[in-house]
């Protein structure tokens, strides 16, 4: 009989001469590989969609923030060119933007 190496990636796992027996004689190699179930999902596909959103919010408030810090800024400038311009006369029609504060 020709001597054959075992087959598959758990081969050098099994002891050369409990195998050449089990081949001499016809009886079955029994291979026992002990796993541990996962009980169910595991933590990394609840993370990356978690971080994705996490990621969405801080920009979605960023943009906010920067709206907030631009709008701030326009009502400042339009406070500050009303102040300095006084009345705004178009037609016969005269606004008055601002109070002085001196008067």
């Amino acid at each position: 009989m020709a001597h054959r190496d075992p087959p598959g990636i758990i081969a050098p796992h099994i002891p050369a001469d409990a195998y050449r027996r089990a081949e001499a004689t016809g009886q079955p190699v029994v291979i026992v590989v002990h796993t541990t179930d996962q009980e169910g999902r595991p933590l990394r596909h609840y993370l990356f969609p978690l971080a994705i959103a996490g990621a969405a919010a801080l920009g979605g408030w960023g943009l906010v923030a920067a709206l907030c810090a631009l709008l701030d800024a326009a009502a400042h400038t339009a406070t500050v060119i009303a102040q300095t311009a006084g009345p705004i006369g178009i037609g016969g029609v005269t606004l008055k933007l601002a109070h002085p504060k001196g008067k």
